[in-house]
């Protein structure tokens, strides 16, 4: 129905402005999520942070960025898992280093509201949004599960990834910060006792992310999926906005063409895409939209 070709990659006219009145306007807001928006907060898988946390592995295996050390067949599930716990610990336990989530929960908490997003790292908790309103539809870091996997159960993975970044030598500072002690270098290596197991079948644990057809989707899962229809089946015929916040094409069947198809459909609905330079929407909904080119942090701060 919609033809990517044909939209319209370009500011609305006022967008802040007309943001401002829509939001204020409206009656439900349903946020959908993407990468994006943790690359604005300062959750960035490359150049500094990368250098500061993997220059070991980068030195090793050539690695440019944290992704492509996260795939990398590793001789061994001990340096496996010492390459992961550090992955998951500064990108799941440790804060962003800007409030791009707090400032887009600032924007929505006095309204009715649903998070949708594709994120696995747990910012919109941190940030005060109700974990009751959010569907994380692609896992999380904080969850385990066997990679068999066995059973449809997911775990949760703080205390033990805590051990294995303790057990490479680092420290953590008061605001949750890895640290190394002065002149050391990290363990590549954790010890064999910490690496995770299935507690049903003895097999290794995975992360709880959808790469593959191995992905679990719990209970937790299947719960948040129905509090999500539910919420849509009960604001068809009001004043909704489809926020969509830095969502790209890796899976646009998530969030942007569900969003598009809705606001079509919807007599009161109003799409809003916010995006660094592919900000747009189909000609079938362009009256319908707002389309703002940016950073989504600069764009909050200016609302």
């Amino acid at each position: 129905m919609f033809d990517r070709k044909n939209s319209k990659s370009e500011n609305s006219p006022n967008g802040i402005n007309r943001l401002r009145e829509v939001l204020d306007n409206a009656e439900a807001v349903v946020i959908g999520a993407g990468a994006g928006l943790s690359t604005s907060a300062g959750f960035i898988y490359t150049g500094e942070r990368f250098e500061k946390y993997f220059h070991d592995y980068a030195e090793k295996y050539h690695f440019m960025d944290m992704y492509s050390g996260g795939f990398h067949p590793y001789d061994t599930l001990e340096e496996h898992w010492a390459y992961w716990s550090r992955y998951i610990y500064i990108n799941r336990y440790m804060d962003t280093p800007k409030p791009v989530y707090h400032k887009l929960y600032d924007l929505v908490k006095d309204k009715d509201y649903f998070v949708l997003t594709t994120n696995v790292d747990h910012c919109f908790q941190k940030a005060g949004f109700d974990k009751y309103r959010l569907f994380y539809t692609q896992g999380d870091y904080g969850l385990f599960q066997c990679s068999k996997p066995c059973h449809q159960k997911t775990y949760d993975n703080e205390a033990i990834i805590r051990e294995m970044v303790s057990a490479q030598g680092y420290g953590i500072d008061t605001d949750g910060t890895l640290i190394l002690p002065e002149g050391t270098s990290p363990n590549m290596k954790i010890p064999s006792d910490l690496v995770p197991h299935c507690p049903k079948c003895g097999e290794p644990m995975s992360m709880n992310l959808r790469a593959d057809h191995t992905f679990v989707e719990d209970e937790g899962w299947h719960l948040a999926s129905e509090r999500y229809a539910e919420f849509l089946h009960r604001h068809q015929n009001v004043k909704i906005v489809f926020l969509e916040a830095a969502v790209g094409f890796n899976t646009p069947t998530i969030v942007k063409y569900s969003f598009w198809r809705m606001t079509h459909e919807w007599k009161d609905a109003v799409y809003v895409c916010l995006n660094y330079g592919e900000a747009y929407a189909p000609d079938e909904i362009e009256k319908k939209s707002i389309c703002i080119n940016g950073d989504i942090g600069e764009i909050l701060y200016q609302l």
